[in-house]
């Protein structure tokens, strides 16, 4: 089962740019800023009381975001949701018809294992899964 919005991803033109702007948002600094060469994205995350904010900015032309911002803008890229147990929940969630867009967790940003779920069957909404990895 899904737990808690664990974060909402936003993609933006450059982190640069936003990065002020939703300092002044939402009041606080950003607490961490990591690339992820895999996605090719650089990533700021914001925390605004138990609520988290990433910031998305592509690193190369071909990324998702790149493609993202090309096709749609900036603006939210997807939500992500904590679960407990991603492979569990990725077996639930085909079983029940539902396209995973990786076959096996990725390691993603902010110390995640990461699955994605194909917007087509989520209503247009990309979904993340994200598992703590404690390793």
């Amino acid at each position: 089962m899904f737990g808690k919005i664990e974060h909402l991803g936003i993609a933006v033109d450059q982190l640069a740019t936003a990065s002020p702007l939703f300092e002044a948002l939402l009041g606080v600094s950003a607490y961490k800023e990591e690339a992820v060469a895999s996605e090719g994205v650089k990533t700021l995350f914001f925390q605004s009381g138990p609520n988290k904010i990433e910031l998305l900015e592509a690193t190369n032309p071909d990324s998702p975001i790149a493609k993202f911002i090309a096709k749609r803008g900036p603006g939210i890229h997807h939500v992500a949701f904590e679960v407990a147990d991603i492979e569990a929940e990725m077996a639930r969630l085909k079983t029940a018809g539902f396209q995973l867009l990786n076959e096996t967790p990725k390691r993603g940003a902010d110390n995640k294992w990461v699955v994605f779920l194909h917007p087509k069957d989520t209503s247009g909404v990309l979904v993340e899964l994200c598992q703590e990895i404690n390793e």
